[in-house]
Formats: C-alpha cells, structure tokens, sequence
C-alpha cells in the first residue's frame, strides 16, 4: 500500500563483501550487493531488471551503469540509472547522475550533474552534441 516501498530485487546474486577489493570492471545480472572496494565500472544490462545496492561501506572508484540502484556508499564516477535510483543519506558521488526516477534523502550528495532521462530516450552519454538541456548542476548536500 502506501509508504512501503517494493524491492526489485531481494536477491543477491554477487556479493563483494567487505574484506573484498575488486580490481577491474565487474559486470553482472541479478542482483550485486557492494560492502567492500571496486576500482573499476560497474555495469547489468539496460534491458534487465538487474539491481545493485552499495552499503555505506562500499565503494566504487568508476562508472554504474546497472536500471535499479540504491546507494548508500561513495561513487566516484557517473551512475546511470535507465529506471531507478535512491540516494540515502550517507551516498556520495562525484560525477553526473542520469536517471529515469530518482529518490534522494536529506544528507545524499552529489558532486556533479543530475540529468533527468525518461525511459525509452537515446542517453544523453550517447548523444554527440554534448548538450544537457536538463542537466541541473547539484553542489553541497540536498
């Protein structure tokens, strides 16, 4: 009903835990849970329902490209969200955000760009003319 919020994916197929340091790109399907280090992109293919959430401990040094994600760690690269993104309190990121919905807590931060893609437009990334007519530069906490 109201409030409750529906869980796209419950289960988790990769999980880099937090002893675990990921050097390289990590590409996967399902559902990925990140507690420890990635240096290298993150990326599920736009036409799944793939989902990954990063804990408050986790982080990623390069680019998430995954539809579903949840962020309560630091990115440190652009995250492109084809259906969904949700900023707690604790998320960072230092790079441009392109997103199909968003939800932000009080306290997220980013460090760049928030650039509004509805579902089924060409992503801006892809686009040659370079121009963010919908971009809104973020700076500071919101």
């Amino acid at each position: 009903m109201f409030g409750r919020k529906q869980r796209r994916h419950s289960v988790i197929d990769t999980l880099v835990g937090s002893n675990s340091k990921v050097s390289g790109d990590l590409f996967f399907s399902g559902g990925c849970h990140v507690d420890g280090a990635v240096k290298g992109s993150v990326t599920a293919d736009a036409d799944s329902n793939s989902a990954l959430s990063i804990s408050e401990d986790g982080s990623v040094e390069g680019g998430v490209s995954v539809p579903y994600v949840v962020l309560n760690g630091i990115v440190r690269g652009d995250v492109v969200a084809s259906q969904r993104v949700e900023l707690g309190s604790t998320a960072r990121v230092i790079g441009n955000v392109y997103y199909n919905l968003i939800e932000m807590a009080i306290g997220a931060e980013i460090n760049g760009k928030l650039v509004h893609q509805p579902e089924g437009q060409v992503p801006l990334l892809e686009q040659e003319s370079g121009k963010a007519t919908s971009a809104i530069p973020v700076h500071g906490t919101g």
